[in-house]
């Protein structure tokens, strides 16, 4: 009998206690170029308001640099004491979408993990989205960090499998949320249909099912739809979700259909879920085009939810408020998202938590080599 015969495995939620979260420095040679300094300056903030809580993993072309940069802008100096840098390649920012997929071993309903089973690092084909962008160093950070002994964990090939990791939402029951329009879209693991790629996502995420959202699209989500866009898992069977109260907004009708589609949802005890719906961003352009701003791209960590903000403080207060009321024991932090937006993500898709029971080696200090 194998392990996985005697283990059932899970994807645990984003609240599950956690070692660290990692992030994926923007440089000269990113997207980010244009304004370098701006999104700098809320990297800058993001690694104070999470390192106040947990460990903070950086990976940097230049990490010595950052490090150096890092040590003179942060305010509190004993906050460098939570991070840590690694120095690799890198084509993007986007951590949420290159970063490793941890399982953990349990019962599957939230009890206690089987002892002695190390947890389960997945690396999965990461093609920027579809082949739209450059991916082949995002692709790869993965299995450099382990080959630099940084995770105390057992590491899985998943290459021959697309999978970003702000497509999927878990409710770390066996439940895991995704969205049509993402993993059925272009050049992601084509020749496979619908009921393929379920199939896939059971074996290996180890799921008990995969609920799937066919509505609520964001206009300019180059990601063709994430689901950490517009719906998000929190405990107690809750789901909040992006509610779309204008008529006059292009996204009305297809968001009242999303609405629809989570009111008929049944948890796997058959009871409806609690739903707490988050207002819809402001419209924010960029060269005439429609970016995709969204108070559901939130970071859930030890202790805090770190939330974007949009400099709309009516909005941004009720997105923080509503947050709040589904983390009611964690502090709640709004960090203005106006700059990373302009690149189509926002605060969860720069960022890739790690579960408590995964070790992480290392010390502050840049390591690693490109």
């Amino acid at each position: 009998m194998t392990t996985d015969d005697m283990t059932q495995w899970v994807l645990p939620p984003e609240w599950h206690p956690q070692t660290a979260v990692q992030l994926t420095w923007p440089h000269e040679n990113t997207d980010w170029k244009p304004y370098l300094q701006e999104i700098t300056a809320t990297f800058v903030e993001l690694v104070e308001a999470i390192a106040r809580y947990e460990t903070v993993w950086i990976v940097a072309p230049h990490a010595a640099e950052v490090e150096e940069m890092l040590r003179r802008r942060i305010k509190d100096p004993g906050l460098m004491k939570r991070v840590r840098l690694h120095a690799c390649d890198t084509d993007d920012t986007w951590t949420r979408d290159h970063g490793g997929i941890v399982l953990l071993p349990g019962n599957g309903n939230g009890g206690p993990a089987v002892q002695a089973v190390r947890p389960r690092y997945l690396d999965f084909r990461f093609n920027g989205w579809g082949e739209k962008f450059a991916a082949h160093n995002d692709n790869a950070i993965n299995r450099r960090l382990f080959e630099a002994g940084l995770f105390d964990a057992d590491y899985e090939d998943h290459l021959d499998f697309v999978l970003e990791g702000g497509s999927i939402e878990s409710d770390g029951k066996g439940t895991v949320f995704t969205t049509s329009h993402c993993l059925l879209a272009p050049h992601r693991n084509q020749p496979l249909d619908r009921d393929g790629i379920e199939e896939e996502l059971k074996r290996r995420l180890r799921a008990r099912r995969i609920v799937w959202l066919d509505h609520g699209n964001l206009i300019g989500d180059d990601t063709d739809g994430h689901i950490d866009t517009i719906v998000r898992t929190a405990p107690d069977d809750t789901l909040l979700y992006i509610k779309c109260d204008d008529v006059n907004d292009e996204h009305h009708e297809d968001f009242v259909a999303l609405e629809k589609q989570l009111m008929k949802l049944r948890t796997l005890d058959g009871k409806p879920y609690r739903l707490l719906p988050l207002p819809m961003a402001d419209a924010v352009y960029q060269d005439g085009e429609r970016l995709p701003a969204t108070y559901a791209n939130f970071l859930v960590i030890n202790g805090a939810v770190v939330c974007p903000t949009y400099r709309n403080e009516k909005k941004d207060n009720l997105a923080l408020q509503v947050i709040g009321e589904a983390f009611p024991r964690r502090d709640v932090i709004g960090i203005d998202s106006s700059v990373i937006i302009r690149q189509h993500g926002s605060i969860h898709c720069l960022t890739m938590q790690f579960p408590a029971e995964v070790g992480m080696s290392g010390s502050s200090k840049a390591k690693g080599h490109s």
